[in-house]
């Protein structure tokens, strides 16, 4: 069955993939058309452009949400138009993009093929703190909150739509993926994050949702994130802690290693 666009705002649509759960958003304005992340292969990317077409006005813009290979494998189809990311998703691709192929080649042998002929491209338009898409009548807004899911997580907003797209900080799925993630400052830059809702939310993964969702999900992260301080510090053990955590124990295990990990490269900055 063909998935449609869902227009969720005045020219702002999102189209939701059986792939990965993944949700992929499209913003128009007079001069064009902004893609929120590229998919995973460049089968999928062509894919999303093909339909792309059925949308008002021309490829004008290519946002990252992220570094990893889920939202930006694509890009490659997509070299075309500016590629904006911030300057770590940049050097994440770069410096990791290898390895994550790989790494999707023995995790999903079916698609062995499709990773192989991923031609791994980096955004080609970098920020660090904000930028501005001008989109003719619209302006879309990119904003580095902070370290979250990864280094390099963006969120992007459009002003007077009252739309707003999280990325991976943000998930409407099983529960966000903590391997990269940075969880007390996840929580910090989830506060930021609700500063900013003023309508719906779009997810990386997942079915959008509203203010009540994403205060719900930010404050998981900040409870998780404080389980994990104590385990690390010794002040609770690990399997105790599984048990009160909001997560499923595979994830909370994960996220008190990354935990872990934020307090050593602490104590390295401090020193």
């Amino acid at each position: 069955m063909t998935v449609p666009w869902r227009e969720i705002a005045d020219r702002v649509w999102i189209r939701r993939y059986e792939s990965l759960d993944q949700t992929i958003g499209v913003i128009g304005g007079e001069a064009g058309l902004a893609v929120i992340d590229t998919r995973a292969t460049h089968r999928l990317a062509d894919e999303l452009r093909n339909e792309v077409r059925a949308l008002p006005g021309t490829l004008a813009a290519v946002v990252n949400t992220h570094g990893h290979w889920d939202h930006a494998f694509g890009n490659a189809r997509f070299f075309d138009v500016p590629i904006w990311g911030h300057v770590r998703c940049a050097a994440m691709l770069r410096e990791r993009g290898e390895a994550m192929r790989v790494e999707c080649m023995e995790r999903y042998p079916t698609n062995a093929d499709d990773f192989r002929a991923v031609e791994i491209t980096a955004p080609t338009d970098l920020f660090e703190d904000r930028a501005t898409l001008e989109l003719g009548d619209r302006r879309v807004e990119l904003q580095f909150l902070g370290r979250g899911h990864t280094d390099n997580d963006i969120v992007v907003t459009v002003p007077g739509a009252s739309v707003l797209f999280a990325g991976d900080l943000l998930e409407n799925a099983p529960s966000p993926w903590f391997g990269d993630g940075y969880p007390q400052e996840w929580a910090i830059t989830g506060q930021a994050l609700l500063s900013l809702v003023d309508g719906v939310v779009v997810p990386g993964h997942g079915e959008p949702f509203g203010r009540d969702f994403a205060e719900r999900q930010v404050a998981d992260i900040g409870e998780l994130a404080r389980l994990g301080v104590e385990v690390a510090a010794g002040r609770l053990g690990a399997d105790a802690a599984v048990r009160l955590s909001p997560f499923p124990a595979d994830e909370t295990l994960e996220a008190f290693e990354r935990v872990r990990l934020e307090a050593v490269d602490g104590r390295a900055e401090r020193d």
